[in-house]
This record gives C-alpha cells, structure tokens and sequence, in this order.
C-alpha cells in the first residue's frame, strides 16, 4: 500500500512543463475561462494573483515567444490554449500566434492585479467578459487544481471554442463535485481546496521510508522516472545550441569556464543543470520534467543524480533508485512550504539530489540523512525573490552545495 501511495504521488507531482509553471498556470486559468466563454476573443480578461504568483510570473520567458512576462502568457492561453494540456498549455506557439498575441496586449483587453487578501499563497482567478456573458476560473493550492469554474455566476462544464463570438449560455449540471483535472467534467462554484493526504500524514513515516521504497521497489515499477532525465537533459543540450537567458552553463563549458573549474563530474553537473534552466527560463519551447509543481525544482531533483551517475558509470538501476530518491525527498520537503513559499525551491530539490548522489556514492541511509543535515546548514534561508534568468545561479549555487555536502557525508 505504501508503495501505491509513493508511485501515486511521483506520477502527480513530476510532470511534464513548457516554460515556467507560474505563467502556465495562469494560460491554463486563462484558456479555461475562455473554454467556459465558448470565445478565443473575448473583449476583456480581468487576472487577479496572489502576490507569490505574480512575483514568479513577472520576470520570465514565454516560450517561442521572446517576450517576458505575464500578458503574453495570457494572450496565448485565450488565443491557443487547449486546458487539457495542463502545464503545457504552452506548447503550441506559432508566430502567427504571437503577432495575434501582441495585438491582443495592444488593444488593452488585459488587466493583471493582485487578488484582493486573504488569498492562499498559490491564487489564480482569471475572468473573461464578451458582449454580456462572463467566464470565471480559479485555480488555488496547486497549479492545475480548479476550484472554481462559473459561466455568467453559474457554475458550468467546459463549452466549445468558436473564434471571436461566444456560444449561447450553458445551464449548469447540478448534483456535481469538483473534478481537478478540468476537460470533459464540471467544478462546484465552492470547490474544497487541495487537501489530498500524503502518504506521510497518513503515518508513513518520513525519510527511512523514502530510502526503503527508492531501495527495494521492483524496477519495472520505477523505470517511468528515467524520462525525467531524458527530457531535462534535452532541455541543456538545447541551451548549449543557443544562447539562453544568462548563458551560465554554456559559459562554464566554453574554455574560460573549463580553465576556471576544469573538467570534471562536478563542472559537468554545475554546466548541465545551468544550461537547461538557462533554456527554460528564456522561454525555449521545450518541456522539461518539474518536481512539485516546478520545472526548476525538477531540474535540480534529476540533473546533477543524472550526470554523477553517467560518470561515475553507475547501472542503469542505481541511477533510477536514485533519481527516485532525490524526487521523493524534494516532494517529503516541499509539502511542509507549500508550493509557492518564499524560500527558493532549488535547495529542496538540490537536498533531494544531494540524498540521490550520496546513494550513487554507495553512501547508507545514515549518510544520507547526514547529507540533508549539511544542506540545511548551509543554503538555509536563500528567499526567492521571483523567476528569472538568475535563477540558474541560485541552481548552481544549490547544486554545487549537494555535490559538498554528499562528500562531507561519506567522510563521516
């Protein structure tokens, strides 16, 4: 049953992400209103956030866009934005799509504010208006969870898409709960907010029984988390092609770079896991796996577990064990901060990989608390103070103290 509980939650909280999650969230909020409108056009967009979601919102890049921030993302959700993409909401930018985009922001149809206080820390409520229907759609708690869905203040199902006019009102379905992934059901106009128990609030136990299902789950049972690997290496291959955000991991891999830190596993991990947020944080159109609700802490939970493991030629299986490790553990972390919190969310998923190298070193479970301990003396109280490009120097920075504080454990 724990083992059930553990795949669960692994399957729920490392998804695939285009592009940064908090303007994803908000293009999924905004093609769901504009799902409920039955417009792609609607005359305007009314986006009320919680103050945390606005501060990861405002300073990163939109995919296949090159344009920062949040009215773009939102333009595209009501242009192109399909809610059953999810997190990847995004990922079917075309050029024409953007010059619609830019004339959308132009004609002043979007207004962006702070949603009036108290607000869960993660808030989206997006509202259309065309001729004299409105659509509303909240998302609270967690990035994809709907907890409110209303046409003209009724609660409603989803209704079809017709480009610039909107569709005859729905009547609501009544006698229905709230359904979290959004297409094909309807949500209560009250939904209950997120409030699915972990397995560790259901008395089962904390890290020693992450360390037991990493270690002892069958193989086959696991081998899904290995595409978190593949797809975040993807996305650094991709970065070091181009040039993206900072261009932190191509720098340490150009010959300044290689005569300052030389080559070795612990350049290599720093270059890696900095070129594929470079990537993502400048808005590549490339998805990337993210851990709890965030594409960074996945890269940060797989990337430096990934690369130790191809150098230190660990098997095929220890690197999946491990990989299970770190992602569990930066999930265990981030459930008592919450999904949005002000501390910065690379140093939970670096603690994760921190555990996942110390397994890859051959390091016991004793050492691998020891690793979380020498984690939490040192990065303890980096803030994050909103997505960016820089936010590869802060994965670098966490990274690069995983790799330290794996050493300082199996030196005792």
């Amino acid at each position: 049953m724990r083992g059930e509980a553990f795949l669960s939650l692994l399957k729920e909280q490392v998804v695939p992400a285009v592009g940064c999650t908090e303007p994803a969230a908000v293009a999924l909020a905004t093609a769901k209103a504009c799902e409920l409108l039955g417009c792609r056009e609607p005359e305007t967009i009314d986006v009320l956030l919680s103050p945390n979601m606005l501060k990861n919102a405002l300073g990163v890049g939109i995919p296949a866009t090159g344009m920062v921030g949040l009215p773009i993302a939102v333009a595209l959700g009501a242009l192109i934005g399909e809610s059953k993409d999810e997190l990847q909401v995004l990922c079917k930018v075309t050029p024409e799509a953007v010059r619609q985009g830019k004339a959308f922001i132009q004609d002043g149809r979007i207004h962006i504010a702070l949603a009036p206080e108290p607000t869960p820390l993660l808030y989206i409520e997006v509202t259309a208006t065309h001729a004299s229907d409105t659509a509303t759609a909240v998302i609270a708690d967690s990035h994809t969870h709907f907890v409110r869905i209303e046409r003209n203040g009724e609660a409603s199902p989803p209704v079809p898409l017709s480009q610039g006019e909107a569709s005859p009102p729905q009547p609501p379905l009544p006698g229905r709960g709230g359904d979290q992934q959004g297409e094909g059901s309807e949500a209560s106009a009250l939904a209950p907010p997120l409030v699915t128990p972990s397995p560790w609030e259901r008395g089962m136990g904390g890290e020693a029984s992450i360390y037991h299902f990493a270690t002892t789950a069958p193989l086959p049972d696991i081998e899904f988390i290995n595409e978190a690997a593949r797809l975040n290496f993807a996305a650094a291959e991709l970065s070091l092609q181009g040039n993206y955000g900072h261009q932190l991991g191509k720098t340490l891999t150009r010959p300044l770079g290689i005569g300052m830190l030389g080559q070795s596993i612990f350049s290599h991990i720093l270059a890696t896991t900095a070129a594929a947020c470079d990537a993502r944080m400048a808005g590549a159109p490339i998805p990337v796996m993210s851990n709890s609700g965030s594409g960074n802490q996945g890269i940060c939970a797989t990337l430096p577990v990934a690369v130790f493991a191809r150098e230190n030629h660990n098997t095929h299986e220890e690197l999946t064990r491990a990989l299970i490790l770190s992602h569990l553990t930066a999930i265990y972390i981030k459930q008592s901060l919450g999904p949005l919190s002000a501390l910065c969310g690379c140093v939970v998923a670096s603690t994760g990989s921190a555990c996942g190298i110390t397994y890859l070193m051959g390091g016991n479970y004793q050492q691998i608390c020891a690793a979380v301990k020498n984690m939490v003396a040192n990065l303890t109280g980096m803030i994050c103070d909103g997505a960016k490009p820089a936010c590869a120097l802060k994965l670098s920075s966490a990274v690069s103290t995983a790799v330290l504080s794996a050493l300082l454990a199996m030196q005792g």
